[in-house]
């Protein structure tokens, strides 16, 4: 029985490289992600005193910013569009200093510094002023529950047709491979949108999170996400045989989403090399979308990053399901044709 157990352990590709894969890369992420401390924040300073204390800041402020001629609004909309983490205002003492409350780590992380600069500086912490970790997790959690609905649930979806032996059923039907992976969506988006709405709704009412953005805006950030994240369900069920293995590739796929989203560590914080992994994930730019349509009210044209790199990932996966999906189809389609010429022949 352990000969034979080994055997199939060297078959299942799968579980072998979950067993021997899975602790290095935790140990990987953790080791290189697992930091809650912000060494810097990108800054711009603005008004009439702007050069002078510009020069006076610690290094702990990246001053990418500084413009004499900028006014109070300006500093304010660089904030709520995130150029900026922090922006200063420089015109007269104590200077006023507007914190984006919706980036935790960053803002925690900058009054901290303020408090120790005294009385030169007044801190106003914008979008999350009490600085509430519910404010910056709800929005987070939403993309998880749509990411683990999409992910886990619908990567079963033909795996259960494989198994179950209609694979070659669909084969021989007159429609084509992006049809069946459209039809196989369109259910779990239904319940992933209701998910969405009721999550959302609750974390409103239960936790006070403001949702001071336009609906329609997060609206269409959550539906690309969804096409993601479901495309990207049905994309592991077509390199899956059965259901264990499914939900073994989904697993190995979301736990960097989880880690490294920012939903849990700041990315500011994150080493580079595995900053550039993070900003491949899609719960990456839902979480940007989220927050920064929810706490910050962010139009639409700020948001262009995240909503563009979704739209990519959508087009590019769901092309990827599609070709992998046709070419599991090709060989049922041929023993479905071979089948039906052997019955006519068999009539005549």
């Amino acid at each position: 029985m352990v000969v034979k157990e080994f055997r199939e352990l060297r078959r299942d590709r799968r579980t072998v490289a979950m067993i021997v894969f899975m602790p290095l890369l935790l140990l990987v992420i953790f080791g290189y992600a697992a930091n809650f401390s912000v060494d810097s924040v990108t800054t711009a300073v603005v008004g009439p005193q702007a050069d002078q204390v510009a020069g006076m800041l610690p290094d702990f402020f990246d001053v990418t910013t500084t413009d004499t001629a900028l006014t109070e609004a300006d500093a304010h909309d660089m904030v709520q569009r995130r150029d900026v983490d922090v922006a200063f205002l420089a015109d007269g003492t104590p200077v006023t200093v507007l914190v984006d409350g919706s980036n935790l780590f960053a803002a925690q992380a900058t009054v901290s510094v303020l408090n120790k600069m005294g009385d030169q500086v007044t801190a106003d912490v914008l979008f999350n002023p009490d600085l509430e970790t519910s404010w910056v997790m709800i929005p987070a959690i939403i993309g998880l529950i749509l990411t683990f609905i999409g992910t886990i649930v619908t990567s079963i979806g033909l795996v259960r047709e494989r198994t179950a032996g209609t694979l070659e059923q669909l084969a021989v039907m007159p429609i084509r491979a992006s049809t069946v992976i459209l039809g196989k969506i369109a259910p779990y988006f239904l319940l992933a949108a209701f998910d969405m709405t009721l999550v959302t709704v609750l974390g409103v009412w239960l936790f006070g999170v403001p949702f001071n953005g336009n609906v329609a805006v997060f609206a269409l950030g959550a539906a690309i996400f969804l096409f993601v994240v479901l495309g990207l369900g049905v994309f592991i069920s077509t390199i899956s045989q059965n259901a264990g293995q499914a939900i073994q590739v989904a697993f190995m796929l979301m736990l960097p989403q989880i880690l490294l989203s920012g939903m849990i560590f700041p990315l500011d914080a994150m080493a580079a090399g595995v900053r550039w992994i993070a900003y491949g994930l899609p719960l990456t730019y839902f979480t940007m979308i989220s927050q920064g349509v929810m706490l910050r009210g962010a139009p639409i044209d700020s948001l262009w990053l995240p909503l563009g790199a979704l739209t990519v990932m959508a087009l590019l996966i769901f092309t990827g399901a599609v070709l992998r999906f046709r070419r599991d189809l090709a060989p049922s389609r041929r023993r479905g044709h071979a089948h039906g010429e052997h019955v006519e022949a068999a009539t005549r």
